[in-house]
């Protein structure tokens, strides 16, 4: 073994140490304040822990109503607004966690880079791509400004060399993209044919070096790419390829030792297990349960909207509450009773006239139910209870993320890949802006 060869080695060991003590420190943070973000708050009559934490439940009941919206959206500032009362509540506790603070901040660590490439001009794509202004008008015609964005910083991370592999492609823009400026191969996997032909015509309208396959990823007894559609010499890229999904390109990667990963994950809930299946050792050993509940978590961050549109949603989950309280009464069901999409025009009508709509969709006989008021004051009261429970589970939403993303680099590192993470777009372009990279050591 080369001395450069053993350096790199060595350096990939203490990286998968120091990434599974990373994991192990944040499974200690979730595992230890547990209660204050698995929690449903739709099926809570009031704070669930309270008791357990009295200097955060007056802290959160003494935030108006309208600055909850303002603190959800910044992590930094909903971390700064509840901490003080949480470590206040886990000193008489006699509980510690070290670097609590930087566990449920955005800010990372020195492994993580958070160097992002500038964003280019329009004008500086189409020079870049070798089109005119016109003709790169309609290269990304189809692709809305915020996906364009993510696919071009995305792709600014995607070195040149081997041939693509996309992953999860939908009408493979992003291979296009890619297949256009880094002039590669590229092998587009798609399940649903439409969009396969979709992409296709795209590809063959541009004369570019893009393929697709219509391939189910989960079914491969019976594909023409055969039991794995990878091979080793191959760079595999998806771009929000969501839960099982992505999990199963690591998989089919790491048994085919595919040559290059990078990936960014989304919508971890979307799983066929009822809970989430870890991928490392140190997650296995971890002691942490995910629900598909518990991996939205990662998933929630509000949007600040006009205030038309933040009082309809305030009227609408009211409602949704105080149908819940009256059905509860009725049916004597003590949790939360979901009821289908409401269209916005129904916000027009009563309270009661949503309430026989909604009874007749489930069932509930409401007939005899005539203080609609009463039920209403508790749909307020409880849309105003599940705001302060969600806020406070939102302190966690970062800490878990960074969980599930070290469990697929450590798993990746177990695998005999060097490992980087990169946030490769920022979070306004959408938040879901952590891309995975590996490469297989030789």
């Amino acid at each position: 073994m080369s001395t450069q060869i053993a350096m790199n080695c060595a350096t990939d060991a203490n990286n998968c140490s120091d990434n599974s003590a990373k994991l192990g420190q944040l499974s200690e943070c979730l595992l230890k304040l547990n209660s204050l973000w698995q929690v449903k708050a739709f099926d809570c009559q009031q704070l669930p822990w309270s008791e357990q934490f009295p200097c955060l439940a007056a802290k959160v009941w003494a935030i108006a109503d309208t600055d909850i919206e303002a603190l959800d959206v910044a992590q930094g500032a909903l971390v700064s607004a509840l901490l003080p009362s949480l470590m206040q509540d886990m000193q008489q506790l006699g509980m510690k966690i070290d670097g609590l603070a930087a566990m449920l901040s955005t800010s990372t660590n020195g492994d993580v880079s958070l160097t992002r490439p500038e964003p280019k001009s329009f004008e500086a794509h189409a020079v870049e791509i070798g089109l005119s202004d016109t003709e790169l008008s309609h290269f990304s015609a189809h692709i809305k400004g915020r996906k364009w964005q993510q696919i071009t910083a995305f792709s600014a991370h995607i070195p040149k060399g081997n041939p693509i592999v996309e992953w999860c492609a939908g009408k493979g823009h992003l291979g296009r993209y890619i297949a256009k400026t880094h002039q590669v191969k590229v092998s587009s996997l798609e399940w649903q044919q439409s969009l396969c032909e979709q992409g296709q015509q795209f590809a063959d309208k541009w004369q570019l070096s893009q393929q697709f396959h219509c391939v189910d990823v989960f079914n491969l007894a019976n594909s023409t790419l055969g039991a794995n559609p990878l091979s080793s010499e191959q760079h595999a890229i998806a771009l929000h390829a969501c839960g099982d999904l992505h999990v199963r390109l690591l998989e089919l990667a790491a048994q085919a030792n595919t040559k290059q990963i990078s990936f960014s994950p989304c919508c971890y809930h979307l799983i066929q297990a009822n809970y989430y299946q870890p991928l490392s050792h140190a997650a296995k050993n971890s002691g942490l349960k995910l629900s598909r509940h518990d991996l939205q978590l990662p998933l929630q961050q509000s949007v600040i909207a006009n205030d038309k549109q933040q009082a309809l949603r305030h009227q609408e989950i009211a409602w949704r509450l105080g149908f819940d309280s009256l059905q509860r009464d009725i049916s004597g069901n003590d949790r939360y009773l979901p009821i289908p999409s409401v269209k916005r025009s129904q916000l027009s009508a009563s309270f009661s006239d949503f309430c026989y709509w909604a009874g007749a969709q489930k069932q509930v006989n409401i007939g005899a139910v005539t203080d609609f008021d009463a039920y209403l004051a508790q749909g307020v009261a409880r849309q105003r209870l599940t705001q302060r429970i969600d806020l406070v589970a939102h302190l966690f939403r970062h800490a878990l993320e960074q969980w599930l993303l070290l469990d697929r680099m450590c798993f990746l590192q177990q695998q005999g890949y060097q490992v980087t993470m990169v946030e490769f777009c920022a979070n306004e372009i959408t938040p879901r802006n952590w891309l995975i990279q590996a490469e297989k050591l030789t």
